[in-house]
């Protein structure tokens, strides 16, 4: 079944969304200055989806960001960009770059944070940020100092303006702890003012860039030797939430957990290639599919954030120098193809492909996942 013919019987959700996407055909969209959204639009119109371009902002250049913003919030006001649902930023306030271009990650002061929070009034709906970025164990550690403000003055200003923080790009140094952050974070944002619509805080992909106990992707054909055996050994059926610490991790496990009480908008990838299928369809099972949203992180070009890009014989994932993971390379569609062939039923598929996201970011009517939230907020499920 196609994604019109879904569409058809689920029309009340709306297009399936890249929620976390990087580029499409030759377009980098953290060259936003030169973005032309209108062929973006239509672009996504082709592929009969809707879409959230995931920038990388350089400190440097947020002034150029702000006018780009505006620019997308006159188009999408004067209806020109229907499929362009929002806009978002994979970072700056990460505590482990990973595969993001090293010179976008970086802490900004209270007046920066205070001019992207204001950006969320012309459609940035999201922020990624790591919930251990002023932990010792921190890259941005060492340049902190009192003009960085913290996650209790931050969080309330974001949510003022409908910003969600969207966590990923862990440390591995404290899990627990870092598990404890992911809390906190939560907790505050269920308790501060919120302007938007739909989930007040999402995360990042779940399992990549974060501390684990499994192996949560086998990327070379050396591991693809060993999967099924891997797989066998860690009883995927048997998995339950609240052995999760034990099994995955303390950070999968809180991020699943609140995902599960409705608290949390999580993401995950089902390229096969950045977090196994197997472990992919168990985690949603788990989290439920109301509460999981398909992402792609996808670029289709050797080139992302000004940096450049390569793939090897292995898999269809664009590696940094070093060998480091910079994103995906598989659109929507086929990740929909991929999920179906783990038997992932039509119904659960489209929430976890439109559903979810139309009411994560408020471009449907509220439904069950805000009421199940507001219902759930001050407990960690």
């Amino acid at each position: 079944m196609g994604n019109s013919t879904m569409q058809e019987q689920h029309g009340d959700l709306g297009l399936p969304v890249e929620v976390h996407c990087h580029g499409f055909g030759e377009v980098d969209f953290s060259e936003f200055a030169t973005l032309d959204l209108l062929l973006l639009d239509r672009e996504c119109a082709d592929e009969n989806v809707a879409c959230i371009p995931t920038l990388y902002l350089r400190q440097s250049r947020l002034g150029e960001f702000e006018q780009f913003m505006r620019r997308y919030h006159a188009l999408r006001t004067a209806g020109r960009l229907p499929h362009i649902v929002g806009i978002a930023l994979e970072g700056p306030l990460l505590a482990s770059h990973g595969g993001t271009p090293a010179t976008t990650v970086w802490a900004p002061t209270r007046h920066e944070w205070e001019r992207l929070a204001r950006l969320g009034d012309l459609g940035l709906v999201y922020t990624v940020m790591s919930p251990d970025a002023f932990t010792p164990a921190s890259g941005l550690h060492d340049n902190l100092d009192d003009r960085h403000p913290r996650f209790d003055w931050i969080v309330p200003l974001l949510m003022a303006h409908g910003v969600r923080p969207a966590l990923g790009h862990f440390t591995r140094d404290d899990p627990a702890g870092s598990a404890e952050l992911v809390r906190d974070i939560v907790d505050l944002a269920w308790a501060g003012e919120w302007t938007g619509g739909g989930a007040r805080v999402i995360t990042d992909h779940l399992f990549n860039d974060m501390p684990l106990n499994i192996r949560h992707a086998f990327r070379t054909s050396a591991a693809r030797a060993k999967r099924d055996a891997t797989l066998d050994a860690y009883d995927l059926p048997g998995w339950t939430l609240a052995d999760m610490d034990g099994i995955a991790g303390p950070v999968p496990a809180a991020i699943m957990r609140e995902a599960a009480s409705g608290r949390i908008a999580a993401c995950i990838n089902f390229d096969g290639e950045h977090v196994d299928l197997a472990i992919a369809t168990r985690a949603v099972e788990l989290m439920g599919h109301r509460n999981s949203m398909m992402m792609t992180d996808r670029c289709d070009s050797a080139r992302i954030g000004g940096q450049a890009l390569h793939q090897t014989e292995e898999n269809g994932l664009w590696y940094q120098e070093g060998g480091i993971v910079a994103a995906g390379s598989q659109p929507l569609a086929r990740q929909m193809r991929n999920a179906r062939g783990m038997g992932v039923a039509d119904a659960p598929l489209w929430q976890l492909v439109a559903g979810t996201a139309h009411r994560a970011f408020g471009t449907g009517a509220p439904t069950e996942l805000t009421v199940r939230a507001g219902a759930a907020a001050g407990h960690h499920g």
